[in-house]
């Protein structure tokens, strides 16, 4: 059952606008300018994730005091429709009913054991249900934990150290994997984070998303050293950016050729675009897969896995050490065994799908009716709109292209007509199944608003 919608939506009262329709800098609500001016003297920027601060789009950040359905309650009580869903997990919306009861169940028994439970046990097999070749799972607490657990588990089975990523591919905050990532640092507009030294970043190799003579290139150069390429099957942190289905096979036929491990991180895509991920929309396998995200169920939960004899290599069966506290804590686990129950509901992805398509057409629309160039490129229930006349954005190049200055005044307008969208360019925005037609008419006259600002 989906949450009923929350109360009519108020519009943004705060954020004021100059002629041409850009944002005046600062111009948050007042409340929410008070408390990041006191979160700003306890926290770097005032945040605890560099994309909070707005930085990208101007103005001080909308801070939320509730959430429920597809709604966010701003602190000065304005209403938004929500497209970040907490930048992905929210897939049945804010505060489902079923997935608070589970997690208040699980919270009377205790929050933390450090120990063994049933509930692991139970969330291992849903998700070995939904990926078959994750014949043994290891579960974490943040996708970020579920790569850097997988990538040295793939070192450790091969006996080898470089790592290849793409680039503008964000996979979380280990040094080795902050070389020409994408999300926060692509905003930040650099190409690697200070405080990594050089021979920790020359571990990691890079390709252009997409690039099948690219990933030809790397192994013939570097083959015998590889030991995993990883990457997501659809990229989230550069923008919704599909994989092509040849560049994967292609992908699959090397990695297996020279003895390399490919791994899926597909921490956004997940439980998403379908109940087994991208994999399962373009039949492709890989060695190992990481999740995250919609698996938590709104709760800190990552998981890594693949088949037995890779698996095995892991502490405390095999050499390759990993460990953590909070792993498979028991109200996340709750939390997301419900959520992965709720989304294997018959029609649920087909609904997803069709939420996503009304979206993709209610943008392309709008910018067309004012005669703003954008490119609008979604998968399932993952989508965004790119500032660039320039056709199919392919990779890193294509996003780095783009108009970010049109991209943050479009915001801004869509902040005013009540939207939340994700304030970068370089985010996928995520609709959930509480997202209903009130929702979705609040949105298109955000869309209209919005474009007719820059036009």
């Amino acid at each position: 059952m989906v949450p009923a919608r929350p109360g009519p939506l108020r519009a943004n009262p705060g954020l004021t606008f100059i002629g041409d329709g850009s944002t005046v800098p600062g111009m948050a609500d007042p409340v929410s300018q008070e408390l990041f001016a006191a979160a700003r003297k306890r926290m770097p920027g005032g945040v605890n994730s560099p994309v909070r601060a707005f930085g990208p789009v101007g103005g001080d950040p909308v801070f939320v005091d509730s959430a429920s359905g597809y709604t966010l309650v701003g602190a000065d009580g304005t209403e938004y429709v929500d497209y970040v869903g907490s930048w992905g997990p929210m897939i049945l919306g804010h505060a489902h009913p079923d997935v608070v009861a589970a997690v208040q169940d699980a919270a009377t028994r205790g929050t933390s054991y450090g120990a063994p439970t049933r509930g692991e046990t139970a969330m291992a097999e849903r998700i070995q249900g939904a990926h078959p070749h994750m014949e043994m799972v290891r579960l974490v607490s943040s996708g970020t934990e579920a790569v850097m657990g997988a990538l040295r588990l793939a070192r450790g089975y091969t006996g080898r150290d470089v790592v290849v990523k793409t680039v503008g591919g964000y996979h979380g905050g280990a040094d080795y994997l902050l070389v020409k990532a994408g999300s926060g640092l692509a905003t930040l507009g650099e190409p690697d984070s200070a405080g990594i030294p050089a021979p920790i970043a020359a571990t990691t190799g890079t390709i252009h998303y997409n690039d099948i003579e690219g990933v030809r290139a790397i192994f013939d150069a570097q083959g015998p050293r590889i030991a995993a390429v990883i990457l997501e099957p659809i990229a989230g942190n550069m923008g919704c950016v599909p994989a092509d289905p040849a560049w994967l096979a292609e992908l699959r036929r090397l990695t297996t050729e020279h003895g390399a491990l490919l791994i899926f991180d597909e921490v956004m895509s997940c439980f998403r675009v379908a109940y087994g991920g991208a994999q399962e929309r373009y039949g492709v396998t890989p060695d190992l897969t990481c999740l995250g995200k919609v698996v938590g169920g709104g709760l800190p939960v990552g998981a890594y896995g693949g088949p037995e004899a890779i698996m095995s290599k892991v502490a405390p069966l095999g050499p390759v050490y990993q460990a953590g506290t909070l792993s498979g804590n028991p109200l996340a686990v709750a939390a997301g065994s419900t959520t992965l129950d709720l989304l294997r509901r018959e029609g649920t992805y087909e609904r997803l799908e069709v939420l996503g398509d009304r979206l993709q057409t209610m943008l392309r629309d709008a910018a067309a009716k004012h005669g703003v160039p954008c490119t609008v490129q979604g998968v399932g229930a993952m989508l965004t709109c790119f500032f660039t006349d320039k056709g199919p954005v392919r990779g890193w190049p294509d996003a780095d292209a783009c108009d970010r200055d049109a991209f943050a005044r479009w915001h801004g307008r869509l902040l005013e007509n009540g939207v939340y969208w994700p304030p970068s360019q370089f985010e996928a925005a995520f609709p959930s199944l509480a997202h209903d037609d009130d929702a979705l008419a609040t949105t298109e006259r955000a869309f209209d608003a919005a474009f007719a600002a820059l036009a």
